[in-house]
């Protein structure tokens, strides 16, 4: 049996809490690193187009901004789509702003199976492998080829935040979720921007899996 000393111990949780950042281990459950991230969850939605803002809405047609959500920039527009298949489709699908360079189709896996779909995984503008469908609007349609995805769970940081959590971007960490129905994430993607703030985002499957309420807490637990 290993006996330790006084000054051994305090050696033992300076080297540990040195792995865990700058952060206050006293906001965080055993093993975790510092105090908690917002977890958000993200429902089904889409990216457009300038083009395709115009094919679905009319010629000049601008998004028109209803919220600001939680990344600087972004926004949740007034706009809605159908979101169809050959086998399926989703009703009044929300738009996001601004605008970007490629129609982008964001659902869980059990949209997916209504729509009659296999999409890929991926973290938000990867594209690799992702399933087709057709978006409709009040004046047109949209083949969004390439364009569905199942969104990988990930944590948005500002550099100064990734620093104080002890991680960098492209690093997958560990994430425990405090609720009613505990549970552990594991590989969530860091992704780390100056235009980027704090959060983590999970879509609607995680989030029930979870049982996400305003009182739910999540901890960086380890890489």
């Amino acid at each position: 049996m290993n006996y330790y000393s006084e000054q051994d111990i305090r050696e033992i949780v300076r080297s540990v809490l040195a792995g865990c950042g700058k952060t206050d281990p006293s906001a965080a459950p055993a093993g975790g690193c510092g105090a908690p991230i917002p977890l958000e969850a993200s429902a089904r939605h889409v990216h457009l187009t300038p083009q395709a803002v115009e094919a679905l809405f009319g010629p000049g047609h601008k998004l028109t901004r209803k919220r600001d959500l939680s990344q600087p920039g972004e926004f949740l527009a007034e706009e809605r789509v159908r979101v169809v298949t050959a086998r399926g489709e989703l009703s009044n699908v929300a738009v996001l702003g601004p605008e970007r360079k490629a129609v982008q189709v964001e659902i869980s896996l059990t949209d997916a199976r209504a729509l009659g779909v296999a999409p890929p995984v991926n973290l938000s503008g990867d594209l690799t492998g992702a399933a087709d469908a057709v978006l409709i609007g009040p004046c047109g349609i949209w083949e969004a080829r390439g364009a569905v995805i199942a969104a990988r769970n990930h944590i948005h940081m500002t550099p100064d935040q990734a620093r104080s959590y002890g991680v960098a971007d492209g690093d997958k960490v560990r994430v425990r979720v405090e609720s009613i129905r505990p549970m552990t994430f594991d590989q969530v993607v860091v992704r780390v921007s100056p235009k980027f703030d704090l959060a983590m985002h999970v879509d609607f499957d995680e989030a029930n899996a979870c049982a996400l309420t305003k009182e739910a807490k999540a901890y960086l637990v380890g890489k």
